[in-house]
Order: C-alpha cells, then structure tokens, then sequence
C-alpha cells in the first residue's frame, strides 16, 4: 500500500507537466514566459525543464547568432540546437536526460514545421504536403511573431520561441487543447478511484485503445467493436473503470476524438455511468495508447500489482502481441510503455503500468 501510495504522488507529480493536466506554477525565478497564455501553456506542457533553465552565455550566443541571420532559411537553421551546443547545455543540469529530450524535441518541431521534414507519423501530422503557399506562410508568420516575443523575453532562447510559434501557426495545439483532464472529464472517475476497493474486481481497469476512422465517421466500425466488447466486460464486473485512448487521428485533421466519441457511446448504447470512464485524448498510435494508459492508471492510484485489461478486436489485439509492435515501442519511445501478460482470449491482453511511461517527451509535439 505505501509503494502504491508513493507511486500515486511520484504519477501526480510528473502528469502536471502531461498533456491534458495542468501546467506547473512557474517557479520564483521564473515568472510566466510571455503574456500569450496560448504559448505559456504550451513551453511548459512540452518543455517543463527548459522553461526553468536560466540564462546563460550559451543562449545569448545562440541568440546572437539567430539575429544576424537576414533570411528565414538561415534564422530555422541557426535555431536547430546542435550536438556540442546540446551537450553542453545538458551538462552540470540537475536532469540531464529531460534537458537532452526536450532539445531534441525541439529540433524535431523545427524540422518538421520550420524546414518541411517528415514527422513521426507522416499520413496525419506534420504540414500537409499538399498546401505549399499556406506551409509557407506559416513558417513566415511564426518567425515574424518571434521578433515580437523577442521584446517580451529578450533572454530566451530564440529556437525555442521559434518551435511555439509554428506549432501555433500550424493549430498543432494538441497537447494543451483539452486542459486538466484530471479535473474536468475524467474528475468524477479519479474522484471514485482515490475511495475504491481494488480487491473487489479482478482488473484495475479496462483498456480500450482507439481504431482511427479514415473516414470521417465519428467512430469507425473497429471503435464501435470496441465499445461492445468494453461494455459486456464491465457490466460482468471485471473492472471499474474503461479508459477509453484515442485523439484526433484519422483522416487528417479530423476534427473527431476517439475516446470523446467512444465515451459517449458507451453512455448512451449502454448507460456506462460516466464516473467509470477515463479518457486519453491524445495518443495517435497504439504504442501510445498504452503509454497514456500507464500514466493514467498511476495517477488514479491503481495498484501497480494487478493488472489492467487491454481489450480490443482481433486486428489490434493480434499486433499488440507481436515482435513487431515490441520494436516499434522501443523505436518511438525508448521503452515499453506496459508489461504484456499472455492473451487470455484474442481480445484480452492483461497489461501492468510501467514508471517509465511518466517522462514527457516532446519529440512528438501531439502527444508528449
């Protein structure tokens, strides 16, 4: 019980700077970066330990260096963080790892909505390859707003205003666009967990994972599959809780949320009461469906002993298993986000939370 309880905290701790939970106050030393709320919010969602980080020479230097640039081309490229600049602003840091993923993730934001890149996920995210002119008048606009913010935060690094203001630019505010899912739509449920009886139930929660509708239907027939089986689970008892994992995926720039739209479902085709039902509205693939899933299950106080219970149709529940999907984890996130137990049924992979998955990684903007 205590080690659960420790955890609990440690989760709590960590998901103030995760999508869909709120920001950490800003420390003494450092007051809120500009007065775009917008911006603030999202430099402390994707970088909590950058936006602490004081000022220092190597930062005027960088800064010197943006500034004597005479075209946009030159301004990206002299914003990229590169290896000896990265490694020595990691360096004598209270958390070198956080600073060097955040750096990184920052290059990415550059690379991708600054110089036209592929992202991670090439088919949904990223500047749509097909608007060349508006693509440009992103980037354009994003580098003029940062001789603005320059005036506001003279001190602060200019690649860093720079990665805000295209994510701005591109309407990429995935992970601040919800707020404090903790408080507001998943409140009743984390209310309930923090008095639950775990031992009644024979899984801490049902985890069912989002099948992107390339559509544009609200829920693609795999996401109403999905639905089903949840339901019949917890109406036998098996969990008290659904956490429902899905963003804004397919096809793209839908405006559709997979777990919004399958919280609903399960209220209304099956009257699932709504202090059951947890939603991630942020993971875009499977490997961070189950990532977000362990921070959840962590920050609700699950016990970190039992299992949760993915449950999902054939298609995923057969990948989730595989080699392939381990790979993958292990390409995109470093790690596995959950320790899989073997297949009870083919839609039933019993999963346990892994710490690892707590660390923020702005490396995907979309969902960190």
């Amino acid at each position: 019980m205590v080690r659960t309880s420790l955890m609990a905290a440690f989760a709590m701790a960590a998901l103030t700077s995760t999508p869909g939970h709120s920001a950490p106050a800003p420390s003494a030393a450092h007051a809120p970066l500009l007065a775009n709320r917008v911006l603030t919010r999202l430099e402390e969602t994707l970088f909590p330990t950058l936006t602490r980080l004081p000022a220092s020479p190597l930062i005027a230097a960088r800064n010197a260096r943006y500034d004597a640039c005479s075209d946009n081309a030159c301004r990206i490229e002299s914003a990229l963080w590169q290896p000896q600049d990265l490694a020595q602003a990691a360096s004598g840091t209270k958390d070198a790892d956080a600073v060097t993923r955040e750096l990184i993730g920052l290059n990415g934001i550059l690379h991708v909505y600054g110089q036209g890149q592929a992202p991670q996920y090439p088919a949904i995210d990223g500047l749509d390859p097909k608007a060349t002119a508006i693509n440009q008048d992103i980037v354009t606009a994003a580098i003029e707003r940062v001789e603005q913010l320059r005036k506001e935060a003279p001190s602060t690094d200019r690649g860093l205003l720079l990665a805000l203001t295209l994510l701005d630019g591109a309407d990429k505010l995935d992970a601040i666009r919800f707020g404090p899912l903790a408080r507001d739509e998943n409140g009743p449920a984390f209310a309930r967990a923090h008095h639950m009886d775990w031992g009644h139930y024979r899984y801490t929660a049902l985890i069912v994972p989002g099948i992107g509708p390339e559509d544009g239907v609200a829920l693609s027939a795999g996401g109403k599959a999905n639905v089903d089986l949840a339901a019949a689970r917890y109406r036998a008892g098996l969990a008290p809780f659904i956490i429902l994992s899905g963003g804004s995926v397919h096809p793209r720039g839908t405006h559709h949320i997979e777990a919004v739209e399958m919280r609903q479902a399960l209220i209304e085709r099956y009257g699932i009461p709504a202090d059951a039902l947890i939603i991630d509205a942020y993971a875009r693939h499977t490997t961070t469906n189950l990532r977000n899933a362990s921070r959840l299950l962590i920050a609700m106080g699950a016990p970190v002993k039992k299992p949760a219970l993915i449950v999902t149709h054939d298609y995923q529940s057969t990948y989730v298993v595989t080699d392939t999907f381990k790979k993958r984890n292990l390409a995109d996130l470093g790690y596995m986000p959950m320790v899989l137990e073997t297949m009870t049924t083919r839609n039933e992979i019993p999963a346990y939370p892994d710490p690892q998955s707590l660390r923020i990684d702005p490396r995907d903007p979309l969902d960190p």
